[in-house]
C-alpha cells in the first residue's frame, strides 16, 4: 500500500487539492441552524407543544421585548402601530391587550399595568419570524434608536448568526500564525510547518464541504470544529515528518525513507486517530442533538486528517522534499530535555496531592451551577447593556404560555386564578380575566377572541418574574404543569423559552452519564488492543480523566456558573483529546522498559517526549484560549476556555503524575500486561 501511494503521488496530490476547491466552494451551501431548540428530540413536551400552537393559532410565541423610554400612553399605542409593521414582526403585546386603557390606568391592577408600563417606560413583547432574525432585529433597532433597548431570543439567534462567521475567521487568523511560530520552533525547516498546515488544512476543508451531504450544521459546530480538528489531528502530521526526518539521516533514498517512516508512524498515528475517533463517536450518541451535529462532524473530521495524513501528505512530501532541504535552520529549541531525573524526584508529592485532590475534584465538577441556554451576553455590548437596562426598569420577565382544552369557561376561570396567585406570575392574559368569564365567546367577533381561542384550545399567557432558567424558574415550570395537571390531565401543552431550558436539562443531564460511560468505554478498548494490557487502560484513563474533573470543578470552585453544551462536549472532547500525550510517552516507556528499570525507563522518555507532548498541548491550549478570547457567544466561548485550561492540565498530569504511576505500580503493570517482556534488573 505504501509503495502504491509513493508510486501515485502525482494523481494523488491533484485529486486531494481538487476535492479541496471544490469543498471549499460547496461548504457555503451548507446551511448553518442557530437555534438550539432544534436539536431538542421531537417528543420533547415543549417541542411538542410548539407544533401544537403553530398549528392551532397564527401568531407565535413572543421572543422579543423592547423598552421605549420616556413615552406616554398614546404614544406607546403609535409606537405598537409602527412596531407590528415591520417586516418579520407579529403578535405584538402591550398594555391594551390585557385592559381597557380608556379607563385610567390607575384603577387597573397594579401588578399587570407594571408589567407593561411603569416611570414613563413602555415594554412591548413581539414575535420575530425564524429565519428573519437579522434583518428585523436590524429594522427594530432602526425603528427604536440608540436610546431603547431590546433583548430576547431571537435578538440572540441574530446575533449568533451575524458574530459566529466573523469570529471565526478572526480565531483562524490568530490561531494560525500562533500554530506556525510553534512548529518552527519545534521544526528544523522553515517550509516544513507548511506541509502540517497543508495535511490538516486539506482534511479540514473537505470536511466543511461533505457538509452539504448533512445539509444543516449547527453554529457551534461552525464555529468550534475546524479550529478543533486542525488541533487534535495536526499531531498525526508531525509523527509522520519527524520519523520521515529521522530516517533521511539513515537513507538516501527520500522514497525509501518516507515507505519506512509510513510504516514506523502508522502504529502511533492510528493509536491517537483510533482514541479520537472513538471517543467523539460517543457525542453522536447524545439525544440532545447539538452534541450529535459536532460529535459527527468530528469524527468525519478525524476520519479525512487519518486519510489525509497517511496518503496526501507522503505523496506531497515526496514531490516537494527538496524544499524542506533547501529551508533547512538550526533548531531553535532542543527536541531532547535532561528533565526527567527531575520530574521522577516529585513523584510522591505528586501522587499525594493528586489523591488529596481528586475526590473534592469529582463532586465539584457535578455540582457546578449550569447554564442550559446561551447564557448572558457581556454587558460592554449593547445586547448586554440594553438587557441589564430592561431588566432595571422591569425586572425578570419571561413570558409563558399555556394551552388548554377549548369550552368549559368555569374550569379555565379557576385554573387561571390559581396562577395568579404564584408568587413568580405577575399577570396572567387569557379570555376569562381580559374580557370574563360571563361573556359567551360566540357573541363577540372573531377579532376580539382569535389571541385567545384555537379551533381546539384556549391559550393562556403568564407573564413570570423569573430569569429564563434556574432553579426557580425550573420550580415555576413543575409548578405551572402541575396546576394543569390538575385540571386538564395530560391534555394541555405548555410553552416558553424556560420550558424548553427545563426540557433540555432533563435531556443533557441524561446525556452526560451516557456519553462519558461510551467514551471511557471506547478509549479503554483502544488502549487495551493497542497496549495488550489490562492496567495500562486504567493508569492513562486515571490520569487523563483526572485532568478532566480538575478542569470542570474550577467553575464551582470559583463559584461561576458553566454553560452545561460546553461542559457536557468538553468532558468528551478533553478526555478524546489529550489521551494522545498519555500514549505518546507509555509506549516509549514500555519500549525503553523492555531494556531498562522503570525508573531510568521513565527518565528517558520523560526526556525524549515532553517536548512532544508539549508542542500539542500548546496548540490545543492556544486553540481553546483564543476561542475564548475571540468569541462572544457564550456557548463557544466556554467550550474555549475549558478546553484551554484543559490541555494544560493534562500536560502537567502527564509529565508529573503518569510518571508517578508508572513507577510505582510497575510490578502490577508488568503482570496484567501480556508479553511484556519488561527488565528484570533492579527498580
Amino acid at each position: 500500500m505504501t509503495t502504491r501511494i509513493l508510486n501515485k503521488r502525482k494523481p494523488i496530490v491533484i485529486t486531494f487539492i481538487i476535492l479541496a476547491i471544490v469543498s471549499a466552494v460547496v461548504q457555503f451551501a451548507v446551511s448553518i441552524n442557530y437555534d438550539m431548540v432544534d436539536y431538542l428530540p421531537d417528543d420533547a413536551a415543549s417541542i411538542q407543544a410548539m407544533d401544537e400552537m403553530e398549528n392551532e393559532f397564527d401568531g407565535g410565541m413572543t421572543n422579543t421585548r423592547v423598552m421605549m423610554k420616556d413615552i406616554s400612553i398614546q404614544e406607546a399605542m403609535a409606537f405598537k402601530e409602527d412596531l407590528e409593521a415591520a417586516e418579520g414582526v407579529s403578535d405584538v403585546m402591550w398594555l391594551d391587550d390585557v385592559i381597557d386603557i380608556q379607563t385610567p390606568i390607575e384603577m387597573a391592577d397594579t401588578d399587570t399595568v407594571e408589567s407593561h408600563y411603569q416611570d414613563g417606560n413602555a415594554l412591548f413583547s413581539f414575535h420575530i419570524e425564524e429565519g428573519k432574525e437579522v434583518e428585523t432585529t436590524d429594522a427594530v433597532y432602526e425603528l427604536i434608536g440608540e436610546d431603547n433597548a431590546m433583548s430576547g431570543e431571537a435578538l440572540d439567534t441574530a446575533i449568533s448568526q451575524q458574530m459566529t462567521g466573523e469570529e471565526t475567521l478572526n480565531a483562524a487568523l490568530i490561531l494560525v500564525p500562533m500554530i506556525i511560530l510553534i512548529l518552527l520552533l519545534s521544526t528544523r525547516s522553515w517550509i516544513e510547518p507548511v506541509f502540517f498546515l497543508a495535511a490538516i488544512g486539506v482534511s479540514v476543508v473537505i470536511n466543511l464541504g461533505t457538509n452539504i451531504f448533512i445539509g444543516e450544521i449547527s453554529f457551534v459546530t461552525q464555529a468550534v470544529a475546524p479550529i478543533l480538528q486542525l488541533a487534535v489531528s495536526l499531531d498525526y502530521a508531525i509523527f509522520l515528518l519527524h520519523s520521515f526526518d529521522d530516517y533521511r539521516k539513515e537513507i538516501a533514498d527520500p522514497k525509501e525513507a518516507m515507505k519506512r517512516a509510513m510504516k514506523r508512524s502508522f502504529p502511533a498515528i492510528a493509536a491517537s486517530a483510533s482514541t479520537t475517533f472513538f471517543g467523539f463517536t460517543a457525542l453522536t450518541f447524545m439525544e440532545f442533538g447539538l452534541g450529535a451535529d459536532l460529535g459527527l462532524n468530528l469524527v468525519k473530521g478525524i476520519l479525512l486528517s487519518f486519510i489525509s495524513v497517511m496518503v496526501f501528505l507522503p505523496a506531497l512530501t515526496l514531490m516537494f522534499y527538496k524544499w524542506i532541504d533547501k529551508t533547512q535552520h538550526k533548531q531553535f529549541m532542543p527536541s531532547v530535555y535532561n528533565i526527567g531525573k527531575h520530574l521522577i524526584k516529585l513523584r510522591i508529592p505528586v501522587l499525594l496531592l493528586v489523591l488529596i485532590v481528586i475526590v473534592p475534584a469529582f463532586l465539584g465538577q457535578g455540582q457546578t451551577n449550569f447554564i442550559y441556554g446561551t447564557g448572558d451576553h457581556p454587558e460592554n455590548t449593547r445586547a448586554g447593556s440594553d438587557a441589564a437596562e430592561i431588566e432595571a426598569s422591569f425586572s425578570e420577565h419571561t413570558p409563558m404560555v399555556l394551552m388548554v382544552p377549548k369550552g368549559d369557561l368555569a374550569r379555565e376561570e379557576e385554573l387561571v386564578q390559581e396562577l395568579d396567585d404564584f408568587d413568580q406570575v405577575a399577570s396572567t392574559i387569557s379570555y376569562v380575566n381580559t374580557i370574563g368569564a360571563g361573556i359567551p365567546p360566540e357573541y363577540l367577533d372573531d377579532s376580539q377572541t382569535e389571541q385567545f381561542f384555537s379551533e381546539d384550545y384556549s391559550r393562556i399567557t403568564l407573564n413570570t418574574t423569573t430569569d429564563i432558567e434556574g432553579d426557580e424558574a425550573f420550580a415555576l415550570v413543575e409548578g405551572v404543569r402541575d396546576a394543569a395537571a390538575d385540571y386538564y390531565g395530560d391534555d394541555y401543552h405548555a410553552l416558553g423559552e424556560s420550558v424548553t431550558l427545563y426540557d433540555m436539562r432533563e435531556i443533557v443531564e441524561n446525556d452526560n452519564t451516557m456519553v462519558n460511560v461510551l467514551t471511557v468505554i471506547a478509549i479503554a478498548l483502544v488502549l487495551l488492543v493497542t497496549f495488550r494490557s489490562i492496567s495500562f487502560p486504567i493508569v492513562l484513563l486515571l490520569t487523563i480523566q483526572a485532568a478532566v474533573w480538575i478542569n470542570l470543578s474550577v467553575p464551582y470552585f470559583a463559584d461561576s456558573p458553566l454553560v452545561y453544551i460546553g461542559y457536557l462536549i468538553i468532558s468528551t472532547v478533553q478526555l478524546a483529546a489529550t489521551v494522545d500525550y498519555a500514549i505518546l510517552l507509555t509506549e516509549d516507556y514500555t519500549k525503553n522498559r523492555k531494556a531498562m528499570s522503570a525508573m531510568d525507563a521513565i527518565k528517558k522518555s520523560l526526556n525524549e517526549k515532553v517536548f512532544s507532548i508539549g508542542v500539542s498541548a500548546s496548540i490545543l491550549s492556544s486553540v481553546g484560549f483564543i476561542l475564548w478570547a475571540t468569541s462572544t457567544d457564550p456557548i463557544v466561548s466556554s467550550i474555549g476556555l475549558l478546553l484551554g485550561r484543559g490541555a494544560l492540565l493534562a500536560f502537567m498530569m502527564v509529565v508529573l503524575f503518569l510518571p508517578a504511576l508508572l513507577v510505582v505500580f510497575d510490578r502490577v503493570i508488568e503482570k496484567t500486561t501480556w508479553k511484556s517482556n519488561f527488565y528484570k534488573g533492579a527498580l
